[in-house]
């Protein structure tokens, strides 16, 4: 399929578990542990806090309920060095930016909190402590601090540096009669076919959540954009380009999600994250659509011995536009007004500069956001480092706008599937909010 070109005004943009899991744990910290990060010493402020008598608690309030158990254990792991400190941990996500704007607007903003990066450093900016001078900062991979920056100030840490796209049961493919996950969007019709035929359901997506949808998208973007996303969003965001400009995005996309709801899920709408880990663990449907990587600890908890395979989406006809996207995309991010800011920072020091050497690959099972540190010893990040023998992977497009957009986009997306929106009335729409919700003024 030919894209046109479009002029693109080109401006740089910095850019549930459905229940709450409320964990409250002590947790301690010594100054001395903070020596393992390479660079700067610790600022003044976080030297104090390790003398600090009486008891102290930081809240924290984050997205990615899927990280929970591994946030535990570091938890967990922190409190043997200073039982003086309690951390409150609480965690959702599908509501998650509505409920922390809320707290933000009572008074009762946490000590840590999240938001994805780019857009959204800039939205908190003036929430956020700038942690430029921290030990941690020096752990950080380049790759990793580019969506967490704004006006030069690191303002958010990566929770996980990522791989999204799509995990795959090969062993049902193998079943069905296919060899490898196809490349095109006509050769992944022809593998529908074969998988339903072969009495396996092809796919299953999560659209009860909003956030999926965007996950998806982003290959479509990066596409579109032809090696410039951020440009591209951010015309959407000015006006000076529209999506109906582009047909990978207003009807490949379309014909992306129509295929996978029709062999998909039979209640698409009902089906949220919990179930959709499901149906893919127990072998009840070949792929499974949506972020990727934090999915797979998920997954093993089910079926520990499953092979998952890990690919990106088929865009279109090219086999050069099936890629897989990596980077950091979620952030935490320290209020700088927190009554506890010492011990907060000392914390995420510790997380950051000591524990997570370790953490990161054997607990968390995600692919560090440190420097010096092994990937994990997962399936996806075996499918990703594979990939990156030989191509680059895609951009997380979605940091570029603000996550209020992607909210409404997943909204609109949901009226699409529910057959109450056309595809034109979806994108025209989509167009509107883009303009309205993709950046802070």
């Amino acid at each position: 399929m030919t894209i046109p070109k479009k002029k693109i005004k080109r401006r740089r943009v910095m850019s549930k578990r459905k229940r709450m899991i409320s964990m409250v744990m002590s947790a301690a910290m010594a100054a001395g542990l903070l020596a393992g990060c390479a660079g700067n010493a610790p600022v003044a402020e976080t030297e104090a806090s390790a003398a600090a008598a009486g008891e102290k608690e930081i809240y924290m309030f984050v997205s990615c309920p899927e990280n929970a158990d591994a946030i535990a254990n570091a938890i967990e792991e922190y409190k043997k060095v200073a039982p003086n400190i309690t951390i409150n941990y609480e965690t959702t996500q599908s509501d998650y930016p509505t409920l922390l704007k809320a707290k933000m607007n009572s008074g009762d903003t946490p000590d840590i909190f999240a938001s994805t990066g780019g857009q959204e450093m800039k939205a908190y900016a003036e929430y956020s402590y700038d942690l430029s001078g921290q030990p941690l900062a020096s752990s950080l991979t380049d790759s990793a601090k580019a969506t967490m920056t704004y006006e030069d100030k690191l303002l958010g840490i990566p929770v996980i540096s990522n791989a999204f796209g799509m995990m795959y049961n090969q062993e049902l493919f193998d079943q069905a009669g296919i060899s490898a996950m196809p490349a095109t969007f006509t050769e992944l019709e022809a593998a529908c076919e074969k998988l339903a035929a072969a009495g396996i359901q092809p796919f299953t997506n999560g659209y009860k959540e909003w956030w999926v949808y965007k996950y998806v998208f982003q290959n479509f973007i990066d596409v579109a954009s032809e090696g410039d996303p951020e440009a591209l969003v951010q015309s959407f965001i000015d006006g000076t380009a529209k999506v109906s400009d582009y047909p990978v995005l207003a009807e490949n996309y379309f014909d992306y999600v129509d295929l996978t709801v029709k062999y998909g899920d039979a209640k698409p709408l009902e089906t949220d994250l919990n179930a959709e880990i499901t149906a893919f663990s127990t072998g009840k449907a070949a792929m499974m659509t949506g972020i990727g990587a934090p999915m797979e600890p998920s997954v093993k908890a089910i079926s520990p011995e499953m092979k998952i395979s890990f690919c990106g989406y088929q865009v279109d006809e090219n086999p050069e536009h099936f890629f897989i996207v990596a980077g950091a995309e979620q952030a935490y991010r320290v209020n700088k007004d927190s009554k506890v800011l010492n011990e907060t920072l000392d914390f995420l020091n510790w997380l950051y500069c000591d524990y997570g050497k370790t953490w990161f690959p054997e607990v968390m099972n995600a692919i560090p956001p440190i420097g010096d540190t092994p990937l994990p010893n997962t399936d996806v990040a075996a499918a990703l480092t594979s990939f990156m023998e030989t191509r680059e992977p895609g951009v997380p497009s979605a940091v570029y706008s603000l996550d209020s957009f992607h909210q409404k986009f997943g909204e609109i997306m949901q009226s699409y599937v529910a057959g109450s929106k056309t595809r034109e009335e979806a994108v025209k729409e989509i167009e509107q909010q883009w303009t309205e919700l993709g950046a802070i003024e």
